[in-house]
């Protein structure tokens, strides 16, 4: 059996950090709930104290989950959020009424509970995860609140997910691409069936755009367990889009009634169609009523998505993106082509070593006048070296440039963007695209808003992406 933690309460929030940083990693998993289960039943099965709108897709998730919560807020509920991973904190991933637990809270929330993390770790074959137990600090904290309903994302995956021990009313299956192949399967059906799998019976699942053999997956699967169904294109969707300055303006066809005239503070067209699932989701919790007009265009107002089209500095102007996959790289490159006019636009790059990384450059190749390849603070990161390896072969050699250290590669960035000499482009004029990853978005957004700087885990700690 793996030697399991130190059992002795945690006093500041680095010393919960290293207690959960020295579990397994969501990186390393063993497929199975059993863990989770044992795990939330001696905590009393807190999540049955209060429903649940959970959330899977390849992309998406994390600014869905925010509407989501948002539109509930709006509506006079209480709520829990758990979404993964983190961009700056770790106790970024469990929120209440919209707001993370701050460091005190976050240290209780794992005091709560760290008792009966150690005797699941002596009853199992394997110790619990880093990410079983923020779940499990999650739950109890929901109920503990209490809560009226927690918009739950998923980490990876859907049917063992650890998140999946709750029952959803709602499950919304966000687009479905190739993503953690090692784990899910090499094709986007072969991934909707783990993805399906938290649609319960009786529920509703809220279905966003998929491809054909994803969809048979994802409505076959909601057929054999009697779960309800409402399609985006079908049931709901977008109406219009007018990008606007700092966002987008939308009309959106719900479920129950149209509501036009929608500021949405996000960029692109994937962020539209997300406010259009979380709509559906929020309808379908709610019942058969229309929503409040007002209290819908209030709470997609206050939206915010760190590190999704983020612009975090100006002069030159530096936004941070977490697109980790080709299908995330396609939005964001959609995106860019709409909503901004960066010219040149210069391209800071860090991904996980097991991403695809020529497919996310090649789908953002068009759109970035260089590349700055470089790498985030873990020995998970894809070395610069080698990124740069593979982006020479998208850019050529004349595009490409390395820096391992984060910092110089944006000092390069932003020189380039500044400059824009020899880049076909007026002087001036560029900005700078940091992306590839959470975590390195996460490392960037730390570095560039020091006053907010991440704790001691580092941005990202933790997460798969």
């Amino acid at each position: 059996m793996t030697e399991t933690p130190d059992a002795r309460p945690a006093e500041t929030f680095e010393e919960v950090e290293d207690a959960l940083l020295s579990r397994w990693p969501e990186t390393r998993l063993e497929p199975s709930l059993d863990r989770i289960r044992a795990f939330t039943e001696l905590l009393g099965d807190p999540q049955r104290a209060f429903r649940v709108i959970h959330l899977t897709g390849t992309n998406g998730k994390t600014s869905t989950s925010r509407m989501v919560d948002a539109l509930l807020r709006g509506l006079g509920l209480r709520t829990g959020r758990f979404t993964s991973p983190h961009v700056e904190r770790m106790s970024e991933r469990i929120s209440v009424d919209g707001e993370p637990l701050d460091d005190e809270e976050f240290v209780r929330a794992f005091n709560e509970v760290a008792a009966y993390t150690h005797l699941v770790d002596e009853s199992e074959a394997h110790p619990l995860s880093f990410f079983e137990t923020v779940v499990g600090m999650a739950y109890a904290k929901f109920a503990e609140a209490p809560v009226d309903v927690a918009v739950v994302e998923v980490g990876m995956g859907g049917s063992w997910d650890a998140t999946n021990v709750a029952d959803a009313d709602v499950a919304v299956v966000l687009p479905v691409a190739v993503d953690h192949a090692r784990y899910l399967g090499d094709s986007p059906a072969a991934i909707a069936v783990e993805k399906s799998g938290i649609i319960k019976p009786g529920s509703v699942a809220v279905v966003a755009l998929q491809e054909p053999d994803v969809a048979e997956v994802v409505l076959g699967h909601a057929a054999e367990v009697g779960a309800s169904v409402v399609r985006e294109g079908v049931d709901f969707g977008v109406v219009s889009r007018v990008p606007a300055v700092g966002g987008q303006v939308l009309s959106l066809q719900g479920l129950r009634a149209r509501y036009d005239d929608v500021f949405l503070p996000l960029y692109g067209a994937h962020q539209a169609q997300n406010a259009a699932v979380a709509l559906a989701a929020v309808e379908s919790f709610v019942g058969d009523q229309p929503l409040d007009a007002e209290a819908v265009a209030a709470a997609f107002a206050e939206v915010t998505s760190p590190a999704r089209l983020e612009i975090i500095r100006r002069s030159p102007t530096i936004v941070l993106d977490a697109a980790h996959n080709p299908a995330g790289a396609q939005a964001t490159a959609a995106a860019l082509e709409d909503s901004f006019t960066f010219d040149p636009l210069i391209g800071v790059v860090g991904l996980m070593g097991d991403k695809d990384a020529e497919g996310l450059l090649q789908a953002l190749e068009p759109h970035l006048a260089h590349v700055v390849c470089t790498q985030a603070a873990t020995d998970r990161a894809m070395p610069a070296a080698r990124l740069a390896e593979v982006a020479t072969e998208v850019f050529g050699t004349d595009r490409v440039t390395v820096a391992p250290r984060l910092a110089d590669a944006i000092d390069q960035a932003a020189a380039l963007a500044e400059a824009g000499e020899g880049l076909g482009s007026s002087i001036g004029a560029g900005a700078v695209l940091v992306t590839g990853s959470v975590v390195t978005a996460g490392e960037a957004r730390a570095m560039l808003r020091p006053r907010e700087r991440a704790g001691r885990g580092g941005p990202g700690a933790g997460g798969p992406r």
